[in-house]
C-alpha cells in the first residue's frame, strides 16, 4: 500500500534551456530548500476517493476544499511570489454514468482555454512572512466563461484538472530574466485533481461538501419531511370567518366593496356592526368570539370568507 506524501520538496535540477549549454540546470539556493505541505490532506483524500468535482460558473465559484499549504525552507530575507495554475490531466472529455456511479470517457477534450496564473494577493512578500502562517488561496475562483475579464481561472466543464502551486524567488539582479528558469519551483498534489462541472453529478460528493463545508450549514438541516405541515400562524393575520355546520357558504366579494368589508372586519370585532336587520344575529361578545372569530386559521390567499349580512348582494336563501 502506497503511503501518501504529505509534503513535497523542490527538485534540485530541471531541464535547462538550450542557451545554457547543458542538459539540466541547478535551482537557485533560495528555492532548493523549499518544502510545501498540503493542508486538510485527509479531507482532500476523502474527495479524491469519490472523484472530486468543482463547480464552475459564468460569474466564478470558489473551490472547496480550499487550496491551502504550509511552507518551510524559504530564505527569511528573500522575497517570493506565490501563484497557482491549472493544467488538464489528459486530452479527454468525461460524462457521469448515474447507473454505475462512475465517470466515463465521452470523447476528446475541447479546445483548451487560455492559460492563466492566479497570484496570491499578498505577493510579493519575504520568506519569513510566508512561513509564519498557512497560505490560503480562498480568493481563487473557477469559471467557464471564455470571455471572463475578472482574472478567474477559465476551465472547461467535464474535463479533469490538476492544480499546481508555484514558488517564485524575486531575483533583485538586473539580469534576473536570464535566470528565471532557476528561480522558481513547482508543486502538485495528485489528491487535489478534480473534474470541473456546472452541477454536482455524484450525490456523495454533494453530501460530503455539505458535511464538511462550514458555509453549507443551512443545507444540513433542510429536511422537507421536518417542515411540511409545521407552518406557524402569522401573529398579525386577519381573523377569518368559517361557516357553521348546516349553514351555506357565502361567496367571496370583489372590488371596492370587498376592500371596505376587510377594513370593517379589522376595525370592529363584533358582528352586530355588520348584520342586516332581517338576519338574526347575537350581540353577545362571547358568542361572537367563540363562533365568528375562532382561533386564527390559515386559508389560501386571496380567498376570504365574509360574514353573513355584510353584503347586500348575497342571497343566503
Amino acid at each position: 500500500m502506497d503511503v501518501p506524501q504529505l509534503s513535497h520538496r523542490c527538485a534540485l535540477t530541471l531541464p535547462c534551456c538550450a542557451e545554457a549549454g547543458g542538459a539540466t540546470c541547478a535551482k537557485a539556493p533560495q528555492v532548493t530548500g523549499v518544502t510545501v505541505q498540503l493542508e486538510m490532506h485527509a479531507l482532500w483524500q476523502q474527495f479524491d476517493q469519490l472523484g472530486t468535482e468543482m463547480i464552475v460558473t459564468k460569474a466564478g465559484r470558489r473551490m472547496f476544499p480550499t487550496f491551502q499549504v504550509s511552507i518551510s525552507g524559504m530564505d527569511p530575507a528573500a522575497e517570493y511570489v506565490l501563484l497557482m495554475d491549472f493544467i488538464p490531466v489528459d486530452d479527454k472529455r468525461y460524462r457521469y454514468a448515474f447507473h454505475s456511479s462512475s465517470w466515463l470517457v465521452a470523447g476528446r477534450a475541447d479546445v483548451a482555454a487560455p492559460g492563466r496564473m492566479h497570484f496570491h494577493p499578498d505577493s510579493p512578500a519575504r520568506g519569513s512572512q510566508w512561513m509564519k502562517q498557512m497560505v490560503s488561496f480562498d480568493a481563487l475562483k473557477l469559471t467557464n466563461n471564455l470571455l471572463d475579464d475578472n482574472g478567474h481561472m477559465i476551465l472547461n466543464s467535464m474535463h479533469r484538472y490538476q492544480p499546481r502551486f508555484h514558488v517564485v524567488y524575486v531575483d533583485p539582479r538586473r539580469d534576473s530574466q536570464l535566470h528565471a528558469h532557476r528561480n522558481f519551483c513547482t508543486f502538485s498534489f495528485p489528491e487535489t485533481r478534480f473534474i470541473a462541472v456546472t452541477a454536482y453529478q455524484n450525490h456523495r460528493i454533494t453530501q460530503l461538501k455539505i458535511a464538511s463545508n462550514p458555509f453549507a450549514k443551512g443545507f444540513r438541516t433542510t429536511d422537507p419531511d421536518a417542515w411540511v405541515g409545521s407552518a406557524r400562524p402569522l401573529r398579525h393575520s386577519l381573523p377569518t370567518w368559517q361557516p357553521q355546520e348546516g349553514s351555506h357558504e357565502p361567496g367571496s366579494m370583489l372590488g371596492e366593496q370587498r376592500a371596505q368589508n376587510l377594513k370593517s372586519l379589522s376595525t370592529h370585532r363584533e358582528l352586530g356592526h355588520h348584520c342586516r336587520e332581517d338576519i338574526s344575529c347575537t350581540s353577545e361578545r362571547k358568542d361572537v368570539e367563540n363562533n365568528i372569530f375562532p382561533p386564527l386559521t390559515f386559508i389560501p390567499l386571496p380567498t376570504l370568507w365574509e360574514c353573513p349580512g355584510i353584503s347586500e348582494r348575497m342571497n343566503l336563501g
